[in-house]
């Protein structure tokens, strides 16, 4: 069903009906569209809705309760048209077809509501899968990361986005590519990681995976909403213009170019005072002028009435709107607000120019142009939709894919893989916790916990499960609860450790949102402990004596200090999701060789904060300060049940290999590109899979440079005695970083390509000299250094 133009009485000349000309390019329809609309009509274009969304105070965004009352009736709003409708599948429990079909119906009501018949686009959470109920739960972002499997992820996101599109939407808000600055703030598990490589290479395939689904991804939070003050959700955040273009920005780079993303969400960040959601700078001068982006900027939930209620930078909610206009945002989310009728009322009056509406409205209908949204053969039901399934088995192979490449074995003294016919003891409060296995994000804790009498809407194994499956005869205890005071059950829980052969203990976080959970958004510590008396169950367990096996299955890295080093092995997992049980039991007993690698850094002082791998020598361990922040586990680290050896690091060249340690540098012209190689050999008893990381030493520089930072890296998977070349092509252009004028450089001068087991532990380094003068490089520089394997075929082969 189809509105009338307001002149299509009679039969209409190529000039009135050009927006729906599908011969045309998506910005001409939208040109020919913009001036037959009012300005009631534009604006509608320009601001979502949240039906279903109240101010019953168990909200899933920030100041929800008191945001969300008083907002209009359904009729009012949609009788211009309406620009998106906010989460229909994430607000609630509703089954998937019946959601689909409401949705449509929905659709239809927009379409005949208003003059041009403009369908609603629609968006939906999606960082650990379609948020809906019934859908698959994938492993969080930290778990993205820890696999360093970018392609695995890819195809993970593609599933995603095909699930959304199924179900009639049309955008993702995800990934979130903040680089993690402070492990306290409650948002970690959504991060990828504390390295802006890693975190841009592995955003970047989620994006094309969702992109090629269909489905528009949004980059999550532009800019830096990472590096709040104190870890705090929300807080002002104290940052040179350095560290945000060298470590923020990046990964939103990496993303909109290699990925092609087509939407940004604003963070709600303030960086030296200035919101992102009105910095003019940021969102038009660097995205739109520097970067060339041409897609949609959307507020993040309630982010221009902020402007007024949070950081008083306006007056008003027609202020509000005018000041995130002009910085760049093109729509309100999640619900019509400060773009309704204050801002139709700032217009006619004259204190907002009317230009900026038409520029905002260009790029949100030429989005919904290249969608298919304005094309005469859309439809509002997606084809099929009675067979609509949102978890099945092949999703669930690839959840629990992803799951094991990113479990991370911390430590082993040989008491894992676990041994047949052992007596298992399973230990603590998220050993049987299946709602522990899921990020903040994911349906069932974000929503589903509202809305206990519909059950998960999915069956959640728990590492019991699993475990007890694997492993006849575990005995269990919780010992005590996730958070509070209660000690009681570690007496219990002593008992069975005691009379085990081995203690499998199994602590860590139960995600939430502001203040729900131990961990998610608006859920910061002040410190690194472990919440509750999970230490104190530690403690005590590890003093019986009995081989204990500390796993953690949590949403940020918590601190491991010296009491800790009775473990006699330490396995981190990062919210694995719905099969993540499956995977950590099977990790466990040695069904599966363990590949994952830190995508942070596990600390070793609950309080000797903030300190991530990527700092200068100052940040490390010094003679002028008695606070060591030295990590108990670096950033790269994971152990693996087989061995591997490293050999052979050289620079490829027209003159031949430099070996490491051969003496003279190897030159590097800093408008060029090196080819280093390194060989890798299984040496242990079974298969296994091996992630060589390369990074970059630059010992000096015009400004001071992390120690080492990635710029490279590849899953090397080897049967045993099994060799592999990993070559990587390195281009100078990833050396660079912003010098002393303000401006990103690639310096001449000494540097070190290091071959690393992980940040810290350097398995081979390969010395460069760049060469030539300095040379400046903008937003069209190499952004990846490119790896592949080649098998060594030995003569005895």
């Amino acid at each position: 069903m189809r509105g009338q133009s307001p002149v299509d009485t009679g039969p209409a000349s190529r000039e009135t009906v050009a927006w729906r000309d599908a011969r045309l390019s998506p910005t001409e329809r939208a040109e020919a569209l913009v001036p037959l609309m009012s300005l009631e009509e534009k604006i509608a274009q320009l601001v979502g809705v949240w039906v279903g969304a109240d101010g019953s105070g168990e909200g899933v965004a920030p100041y929800q309760t008191e945001m969300i009352d008083g907002s209009p009736s359904w009729s009012t709003i949609i009788r211009h048209g309406l620009g998106q409708l906010t989460r229909p599948f994430g607000t609630a429990p509703v089954d998937p077809v019946l959601g689909a079909r409401s949705l449509a119906a929905s659709q239809e009501q927009i379409v005949a509501a208003s003059r041009f018949g403009i369908p609603a686009q629609v968006h939906e959470e999606c960082l650990t899968g379609f948020a809906a109920w019934q859908a698959t739960v994938y492993p969080a972002p930290l778990s993205w990361g820890a696999s360093f499997d970018p392609e695995l992820v890819e195809t993970i996101a593609g599933r995603i986005g095909r699930s959304m599109r199924a179900a009639g939407v049309h955008q993702g808000l995800a990934p979130v590519l903040d680089v993690t600055r402070d492990y306290r703030w409650g948002r970690t598990e959504e991060t990828i990681g504390e390295d802006p490589y890693l975190v841009g290479t592995v955003g970047a395939a989620y994006v094309r995976g969702l992109e090629r689904a269909g489905v528009v991804a949004t980059l999550k939070h532009f800019a830096g909403y990472s590096a709040s003050r104190g870890g705090r959700n929300l807080a002002p955040v104290s940052m040179g213009p350095r560290e945000l273009a060298d470590v923020i920005l990046p990964p939103f780079e990496m993303a909109l170019r290699l990925g092609g993303a087509r939407s940004v969400m604003n963070s709600y960040a303030e960086i030296d005072g200035l919101p992102a959601a009105a910095d003019e700078g940021l969102l038009t001068g660097l995205l739109r002028d520097e970067w060339g982006f041409t897609g949609t900027v959307v507020a993040d939930y309630f982010a221009v009435r902020f402007l007024q209620t949070l950081h008083g930078v306006a007056d008003g909610a027609a202020q509000a709107a005018e000041l995130a206009l002009r910085a760049g945002i093109d729509v309100e989310l999640p619900t019509v607000d400060t773009f309704g009728a204050p801002l139709v009322a700032a217009v006619r009056a004259g204190e907002v120019d009317e230009a900026l509406v038409d520029r905002a409205l260009r790029r949100v209908l030429t989005q919904k142009i290249e969608l298919g949204l304005l094309d005469e053969d859309w439809r509002a039901l997606p084809e099929d939709v009675q067979g609509l399934r949102l978890d099945d088995p092949a999703s669930q192979e690839l959840a629990v894919r992803l799951a094991r490449e990113s479990v991370v074995l911390l430590r082993n003294d040989g008491v894992l893989p676990l041994p047949a016919g052992r007596r298992v003891a399973l230990v603590g409060p998220v050993a049987d916790d299946p709602l522990a296995l899921l990020g903040c994000y994911a349906f069932p804790n974000h929503v589903g916990v509202q809305h206990p009498e519909h059950g998960l809407g999915l069956d959640i194994p728990s590492l019991r499960d699993e475990l007890t499956r694997l492993v006849p005869g575990v005995v269990h205890e919780t010992g005590c609860a996730i958070t509070g005071e209660d000690t009681a059950g570690i007496a219990a829980a002593v008992t069975a450790a005691t009379d085990a052969d081995v203690c499998v203990l199994a602590l860590g976080d139960r995600a939430g949102m502001f203040g729900r959970g131990t961990s998610g958004e608006g859920c910061d510590v002040s410190d690194l402990r472990l919440p509750g008396v999970q230490a104190d169950l530690a403690r005590a367990v590890l003093a019986t004596g009995t081989p204990v096996v500390l796993v953690l299955m949590a949403g940020r890295p918590y601190a491991l200090g010296s009491e800790f080093d009775a473990a006699a092995a330490i396995v981190q997992a990062f919210f694995l999701g719905q099969r993540g049980g499956q995977a950590l039991a099977e990790v466990l007993t040695g069904a599966v060789n363990p590949s994952g690698r830190l995508p942070v850094s596990v600390p070793r002082d609950a309080g000797g904060l903030p300190a991530t791998y990527l700092s200068p020598p100052l940040a490390r361990r010094t003679q002028v300060s008695s606070v060591d922040p030295t990590p108990a586990y670096p950033f790269g680290h994971g152990l693996s049940y087989t061995t591997f050896d490293w050999s052979d690091a050289c620079v490829l060249g027209p003159v031949g290999d430099l070996h490491a340690g051969s003496g003279a540098p190897a030159e590097w012209p800093v408008d060029g590109e090196v080819t280093v190689r390194i060989t890798v050999r299984n040496t242990g008893p079974r298969a296994g899979t091996e992630v060589v990381q390369l990074y970059l030493h630059d010992p000096v520089a015009q400004v001071t440079r992390p120690v080492v930072r990635l710029v490279g890296y590849a899953r090397v998977p080897l049967e045993p005695g099994a060799a592999a070349h990993v070559t990587f092509d390195v281009p100078a252009d990833v050396a660079s970083f912003t010098g002393r004028a303000g401006r990103r450089i690639v310096e001449p001068g000494e540097v070190e390509l290091r071959f690393g087991r992980s940040s810290s532990e350097v398995a081979a380094t390969v010395p460069m000299r760049l060469t030539g003068t300095e040379r400046p490089i903008g937003h069209q520089r190499e952004l990846l250094s490119s790896a592949w394997i080649e098998a060594v075929v030995t003569a005895a082969a």
